[in-house]
């Protein structure tokens, strides 16, 4: 039967009601600090915990509930008659019931504070109440969640007590929630440690998603709780909620346009970019990039970097989209976008912040540096140079290929793409393809080196003018010779960017 509860609570949303319920079942309500004051000034009747401890709050209120008068009540198993005879000799009595919320953590290491203030939002008796009361979870309600404390209250009035299963669900909420932020705290202390010895990882469930790839694949999104990001931070003013396709599609479109500080326009279709250009205004970034592929384009996802247009806008309308991203949308170009009432239209204003990438494999996740390098050092090691606008050429090229499945090629011709190839497991398909589709397309980028010169002589056909690629094959000569034969310019990186 529930007699005494605990209540030391952060958010006191929704506390005023839970603690009212309490004392109408004649439950006797111990609190602390903060909480203690916002119900004793609310008429609540409400027992200090240092009047029960013996013990007044130390250490600016470092130390308050760890003491053996809470955690034996706490911990105390019922049905164990030593337990309870150990106990009722020190005189310690039960807690039935433990009402948490922890220190904001997650919030405040995100802030503009000094080292020691993020430190000081470190909660430990908090932590240490609600994992004691978890572990004796049959005896013990524990509640973390303000949206549970309707279902518990209830249960109570209609059974006077809360059944076996909401508790253990209670329970491992609390073990779950406490991963999470003990996670955040070892990521903030060892962030200078590049691959700490066990990988921590932090992320709360931001939207259950209709389905996964397909339709019978589950999925849930998740942000990360200490870390900012363009892919939690966006704000979404129109259309349909998001899919799982449609987040990974986004992801990589605006990390595309990010590459750039100048005007840029990116078209993404099935996690690869279909179309990319910069321009002087946004609407000839746009038609560059339509232009690419106006067939892939349909059903994807378009992002630009600098505020959306009602011209462009007026463009985009004309065929089926999934998402339109933009930093910032002028008030004509929403009105135009939001006739198609399905269009996804996304705001995000933050460019991209992950320092690391992930990929989970069967029993295990692989965890890389991001690709943020784009060369190591230019080289011209042909005997032609490119011109000024061919290396601008070039440099574009080689940003749309980190993000384009290898083996990637991407041919260009003023700053547009006109032709992109890449996810073939044959390194010249991709070559072949982008060249065929280009056309009149000047220069070619790829992510990676060429073992051959089969790619500089395809590439010849096709009158391409000069070269992007890392460098570094045995038989570099190969594509040297072969430039050097056709008048074409080449550019060794020394970087690659495998995308697979």
């Amino acid at each position: 039967m529930l007699k005494r509860a605990l209540i030391s609570v952060f958010n006191k949303e929704g506390v005023l009601d839970l603690a009212k319920f309490l004392v109408s079942r004649e439950v006797e309500i111990l609190s602390t600090g903060g909480t203690y004051k916002h119900l004793k000034e609310n008429n609540i009747p409400v027992t200090e915990v240092s009047d029960v401890t013996g013990f007044e709050e130390i250490l600016d209120g470092r130390v308050k509930t760890l003491h053996p008068f809470i955690h034996g009540g706490i911990l105390a198993i019922r049905d164990n008659k030593e337990h309870m005879a150990t106990i009722e000799k020190k005189g310690i009595k039960p807690i039935d019931m433990v009402v948490v919320n922890l220190y904001p953590f997650f919030d405040k290491v995100k802030e503009n504070l000094e080292f020691q203030e993020k430190v000081e939002f470190i909660d430990i008796g908090g932590p240490t109440m609600i994992r004691a009361a978890a572990k004796n979870f049959q005896d013990v309600i524990v509640l973390t969640d303000v949206n549970d404390y309707a279902n518990v209250m209830k249960q109570i009035e209609e059974n006077g007590d809360v059944d076996f299963n909401t508790k253990k669900k209670l329970a491992g909420k609390v073990f779950n929630l406490m991963s999470a932020y003990d996670g955040a705290i070892s990521n903030f202390l060892l962030a200078e440690e590049e691959y700490p010895e066990y990988l921590s990882v932090s992320y709360k469930k931001s939207m259950n998603l209709r389905y996964g790839e397909n339709p019978h694949q589950s999925a849930a999104y998740y942000t990360s709780t200490a870390e900012k990001g363009s892919m939690k931070d966006f704000v979404q003013l129109n259309g349909k909620e998001l899919s799982y396709n449609n987040i990974k599609d986004m992801d990589i479109a605006w990390k595309v346009v990010n590459e750039f500080e100048e005007i840029a326009c990116c078209a993404v279709k099935h996690n690869t970019p279909c179309g990319a250009a910069i321009a002087d205004n946004v609407y000839d970034a746009y038609m560059k990039t339509f232009e690419c592929d106006d067939t892939s384009i349909f059903g994807g996802i378009v992002a630009v970097n600098r505020t959306l247009d009602k011209k462009t806008a007026e463009e985009l309308v004309k065929i089926f989209l999934e998402i339109v991203i933009a930093p910032e949308f002028d008030e004509d170009a929403l009105e135009v976008l939001k006739t198609k009432k399905n269009l996804r239209i996304i705001k995000s204003d933050m460019k991209p912040q992950s320092k690391v990438e992930f990929a989970k494999v069967d029993g295990g996740i692989l965890v890389q540096s991001s690709d943020d390098k784009l060369v190591d050092e230019v080289k011209v090691v042909t005997e032609k140079a490119p011109t000024d606008t061919e290396m601008k050429d070039l440099m574009f090229g080689m940003k749309v290929c980190k993000y384009v499945k290898s083996n990637a090629i991407v041919v260009v011709k003023d700053g547009a793409a006109k032709g992109i190839g890449g996810g073939q497991v044959n390194r010249i398909w991709p070559a072949c393809d982008a060249l065929k589709r280009a056309g009149d397309g000047v220069v070619l980028a790829s992510d990676a080196f060429f073992p051959f010169g089969d790619i500089v002589e395809e590439a010849a056909k096709y009158g391409i003018k000069a070269i992007i690629q890392p460098g570094g094959s045995l038989k570099d000569d190969l594509s040297i010779e072969g430039c050097n034969k056709n008048g074409i310019a080449m550019v060794f990186t020394g970087v690659r960017h495998f995308k697979h």
